[in-house]
């Protein structure tokens, strides 16, 4: 398993895209990957399409010098994920260390928040290019775009491409 000894925090709050978040996890657990759930409160979260996830961690309890990679999924919780100052705060932080940021769809909208996009080519859901384009993206319409450790996806179909490519940047 190549990715036994890793570890990668997911964040989640309610309406999250339920195959955004499950696909990649479970990916990354097939690999042997410990991959943290981490939302405002622990509990359940329900996504977009009534699939619940578990909290494991909640927002004060993460910190960034544990995780190797980070994903943030979309849906409508990167709205509320964007508000938060630990999430934040933990993207910022996962950038300076150049550790893996992986985003899908809206997910975008966190790293905005985050200040994190200035002259980085990635992409996203379509319905964000202007917002993406406009925090200083080079956004462009692929299934997946890594640009160093940076991973950006557009939507579910592109699900195998992207959770690949994180997986393989989280193992080098």
């Amino acid at each position: 398993m190549r990715l036994q000894g890793k570890k990668v925090l997911s964040f989640i709050d309610h309406e999250f895209e339920d195959l955004e978040l499950w696909y990649p996890v479970l990916r990354l657990r097939e690999e042997g990957a410990t991959v943290d759930i981490a939302g405002k409160e622990a509990g359940t979260y329900i996504g977009k399409y009534g699939v619940p996830c578990e909290a494991n961690k909640t927002l004060d309890e993460i910190n960034p010098d544990e995780y190797d990679g980070v994903l943030v999924p979309g849906g409508w919780a990167p709205d509320k994920l964007r508000r938060y100052p630990q999430v934040i705060t933990f993207i910022q932080k996962m950038h300076e260390a150049k550790k893996p940021i992986g985003h899908i769809c809206h997910a975008g909208w966190v790293l905005i928040s985050a200040k994190i996009l200035q002259g980085v080519k990635t992409t996203s859901t379509p319905g964000i290019k202007d917002d993406m384009e406009n925090a200083g993206a080079i956004w462009v319409d692929e299934p997946v775009v890594v640009d160093g450790h940076i991973v950006g996806s557009r939507r579910p179909p592109d699900l195998p491409p992207y959770a690949k490519a994180f997986a393989d940047l989280l193992a080098k």
